[in-house]
């Protein structure tokens, strides 16, 4: 059999199982090695990493789940916030001292903080027993990286991203759920964030590929699928005569696949046809993530957010019109630079509004590369963190009553783990994306079950199967 060159088959599909690698055909020659990775970040960093696993075991890797028996060691890091660089520089200790014991040991560094030019001179002057540094837009050369490496640090930083690859390998960490990706990058540019920068312009992948790859996954018996994208709703915008994403999102359903939901959205680019199709077919879940960031006018404005508080109310009250019974969660941001009091107040009133089911809130912390960064930061860390804590309190009252309303309830369950605060449960999540946890055998797993719901925290539910 003829096989590609590498760089030919890297144009076609990322790399094929078998390949040519100096003129010798490559198969499981790392076999009996066993390779550990610490993901941090957003969901796109976790489907990353099922890619990077999937590389690894056609080297003839293992994972392990105890780094220190592992022969590789990957570090997928993110660089949203200032305390995930905190993170991985801690990592990076226990990753020293395990190679003072393991001189054979490879350690890699990929991910969005890799993008980072200062990343890499920080690597270089003080870590230097890594082995191995790789960017987001080149996780494709990784296993060329690993065999050519000669246990010196090797630096392989993409600055400007490359093709959309098809045909990727993905070792998934659910034989249930999968993550798909869309759309890679973003083009929206907010002054406060760093993803443009590390996961480059936005280009969104052809419909017809992401529909093969569902229609892939109902084979092999998966029943949920979540598509990814750094702005989901801007899907295909990047391209000549492809869908649009409410489009996509019915192409999608059409497939059969049980249960589909997406991440994230962007309020901009919200629209009445996406909300249709919500409403419209029964397979696309009722629950929406949708950043709020502030609700303030002014530091919208100044985070380049491209929509007004009223403007999100607007689209808040057309969803929950045409759906009733959505579940919506948002990001929230406090002390952006400049943000006074009266400011913040405008934030806590949208949450009095809005009610979400659940938010994910952040101190701000400048990035450096971007345009907020060089703004006055001028909100004390003790008003930040006095912020952040009253915020928290308000969005945990209104999870906790939207939980409430499940209280005897009989919900579709979609099952897939043991429980890890009680291993005699089973867990899974609602079709509002509501952790549950169920009293039950590991025979439930894999199954969509009626759950009545017994018990209603803050944070999960307690349920017991109804036969």
């Amino acid at each position: 059999m003829n096989l590609p060159s590498l760089k030919d088959a890297k144009k076609r599909t990322g790399m094929p199982v078998e390949y040519i690698y100096e003129n010798k055909k490559i198969t499981k020659v790392l076999d009996g090695k066993k390779y550990f990775i610490r993901t941090y970040g957003c969901q796109m960093n976790v489907h990353d990493s099922e890619e990077i696993k999937a590389r690894l075991e056609r080297l003839g890797l293992t994972e392990t789940d105890n780094m220190e028996d592992s022969d590789v060691v990957i570090l997928n890091t993110c660089a949203i916030r200032e305390n995930a660089h905190d993170k991985m520089y801690g990592f990076l200790g226990r990753c020293k001292h395990l190679k003072e014991t393991k001189k054979d040991l490879i350690i890699g560094i990929c991910g969005c903080m890799a993008q980072e030019e200062s990343v890499c001179e920080e690597i270089i002057k003080k870590h230097p027993f890594v082995n191995l540094v790789f960017g987001t837009h080149n996780i494709n050369e990784l296993e060329e990286l690993l065999l050519k490496n000669d246990n010196k640090l090797d630096i392989n930083v993409y600055s400007i991203e490359g093709n959309v690859f098809e045909n990727i390998p993905y070792t998934r960490d659910s034989k249930y759920k999968a993550w798909v990706n869309i759309q890679y990058g973003c083009d929206k540019f907010c002054t406060y964030c760093i993803v443009p920068y590390t996961r480059g312009k936005q280009r969104s992948r052809k419909s017809i590929d992401i529909i093969n790859e569902v229609n892939e996954l109902v084979k092999q018996g998966y029943l949920e699928v979540t598509l990814l994208g750094q702005n989901v709703n801007a899907y295909g915008k990047d391209l000549e005569d492809e869908l649009s994403f409410a489009e996509l999102l019915e192409a999608v359903s059409n497939t059969g696949i049980k249960r589909i939901f997406f991440v994230t959205s962007h309020p901009w680019d919200f629209s009445d046809e996406l909300i249709d199709v919500i409403k419209r077919c029964d397979n696309v879940m009722p629950y929406i993530h949708l950043p709020l960031q502030s609700g303030n006018d002014h530091i919208l404005k100044l985070m380049g957010r491209r929509y007004t508080k009223e403007e999100y109310l607007t689209l808040v009250n057309k969803i929950k019109t045409a759906i009733p019974d959505v579940c919506l969660t948002t990001d929230i941001i406090v002390g952006f630079p400049g943000e006074t009091e009266a400011e913040f107040q405008d934030t806590l009133d949208v949450v009095n509004e809005v009610k979400y089911d659940s938010a994910f809130t952040f101190i701000y912390s400048p990035r450096i590369g971007t345009p907020a960064a060089l703004m006055k930061d001028d909100v004390t860390l003790e008003e930040k963190e006095a912020r952040l804590s009253r915020l928290n309190e308000l969005v945990n009252n209104y999870s906790l009553m939207n939980n409430q309303k499940y209280q005897d309830q009989i919900v579709d369950v979609l099952i897939t783990d043991i429980s890890e605060k009680d291993e005699s449960k089973v867990c899974g999540y609602t079709n509002t994306m509501k952790l549950v946890n169920i009293t039950g055998g590991k025979d439930l797993i894999g199954k969509i079950a009626k759950v009545k719901i017994t018990s209603c925290k803050s944070f999960s539910l307690d349920g017991e199967i109804i036969d």
